[in-house]
């Protein structure tokens, strides 16, 4: 079995626990529990040492083959997910349907956009010779 570290914006769905456990193998869930994940300040030129901290919370418990789920600041996220690779550890992300409905309420269009989870997807180390 595995742990799943999470570094996202929000706790996952019930859907997805229940998908991580049966196509992944995970039997704990770790959030990773920082503020600087959800704060990337803009302004910053570089935030390579920002995230230092988060690296160590996640080398503390993790074991080679556990999980990184990450997604969020792109440049924060391409940093993750080498560390990830660098550390024995599968970066993965979620995939998600969008559906779009819209509805007149007097004399507005309302869109509602749901986002159902399908699947995990891993990250693929394009730098692997």
């Amino acid at each position: 079995m595995k742990n799943m570290f999470i570094l996202i914006s929000h706790n996952l769905t019930p859907e997805q626990e229940e998908d991580a456990k049966r196509n992944l193998q995970v039997d704990k869930f770790i959030y990773v529990k920082n503020s600087i994940w959800q704060n990337i300040p803009p302004e910053n030129e570089k935030i390579l040492d920002l995230l230092d901290e988060l690296k160590k919370l996640i080398l503390e418990d993790a074991k080679k083959g556990d999980l990184l789920l990450v997604q969020g600041d792109f440049g924060a996220t391409y940093i993750m997910v080498n560390f990830a690779f660098q550390n024995g550890l599968v970066p993965i992300y979620a995939t998600s349907k969008r559906e779009v409905k819209e509805k007149r309420e007097n004399d507005q269009v309302v869109t509602i956009r749901t986002f159902k989870h399908i699947r995990f997807r891993k990250y693929e180390n394009v730098h692997k010779n």
